[in-house]
């Protein structure tokens, strides 16, 4: 079935918003460009039509001249049935490595990129779930609610670079992971109910990991060292660090040795002025039963 000249397969996949290239983004449209050229002159060469072409790979004539033109970042499936139909004997699903981090933002790739090669991670988050403890459900309510708010396009490409970063928790070795949230973040029923219990649960699951320490700053722990707002240090295997706090130094990232041991003391002090990691999560678990 098609519509609009794009083929709906059953899932909807085709229609998915969140794949469309930014183009403020040099690197990511330099990504989809070689990979649409490449997609292109293989089709051509077995002398393909872009209707016949689209056919084979389940898709209709405008996605297929989209991913060409570089105008639309094609699904890994796409690139799979690609490459099949193109006997490309996986030069084009190898592209797929590239392809999927077009869809997150630069600054979230940065991000996600230093976050990678960290050795250790320490946050404190004063307004809302961190983003690497976030469930979709969660992410795509508190990235909803932004005003002016975003595209549904821009919404989705936002949400699958937040749970992209959550990798991390799959690493190995696995980096030591520190995380301090305020009670009253935890109690607000960000996305309704079921989002609100979903992300409760969320946050049991990863506290339990070995290589997690999560813990909860209570409401009536009436002043913290933490008022000035989120604070964030990532450690490196060769010993540098670079950190990042809203109440200092602009707010702007640093890899200053000064600095650093400031937001060290900050860190350390909201740590040991928080509930200990085994009071957090029973008082998590206390949340959850009250939901």
């Amino acid at each position: 079935m098609s519509v609009g000249g794009e083929a709906v397969r059953p899932d909807g996949e085709a229609d998915e918003p969140g794949w469309e290239v930014d183009p403020d983004d040099e690197w990511g449209v330099a990504v989809i460009t070689m990979v649409g050229r490449q997609l292109k002159l293989l089709r051509e060469a077995a002398g393909l039509r872009a209707a016949e072409f689209g056919a084979l790979v389940g898709y209709g004539e405008d996605l297929v001249y989209k991913v060409e033109a570089g105008k639309r970042i094609p699904r890994r499936e796409y690139l799979v049935d690609a490459d099949r139909v193109l006997n490309a004997n996986g030069v084009i699903e190898a592209t797929w490595e590239d392809v999927k981090k077009v869809r997150y933002p630069k600054t979230v790739r940065d991000l996600g990129k230093l976050e990678a090669k960290a050795v250790e991670i320490a946050l404190y988050e004063c307004h809302i779930v961190p983003g690497l403890l976030q469930t979709p459900e969660h992410a795509r309510s508190v990235i909803g609610a932004a005003q002016p708010p975003y595209s549904p396009d821009d919404v989705e490409r936002m949400v699958a670079a937040r749970l992209a970063r959550q990798s991390v928790f799959e690493r190995s070795p696995a980096p030591a992971l520190s995380f301090v949230l305020e009670e009253g973040v935890l109690r607000r029923p960000i996305g309704g109910t079921m989002a609100w219990r979903q992300q409760l649960e969320r946050l049991l699951e990863v506290g339990q990991l070995h290589n997690v320490v999560l813990q909860v700053m209570p409401m009536d722990c009436d002043t913290h060292s933490g008022l000035d707002g989120r604070i964030e240090m990532l450690k490196f295997p060769d010993g540098t660090a670079v950190g990042r706090s809203d109440g200092a130094f602009n707010g702007r990232p640093t890899s200053e040795p000064k600095h650093l041991r400031i937001l060290d003391l900050r860190y350390g002090t909201i740590r040991a002025q928080a509930l200990s990691p085994r009071r957090s999560l029973p008082f998590i678990e206390q949340l959850l039963g009250e939901t």
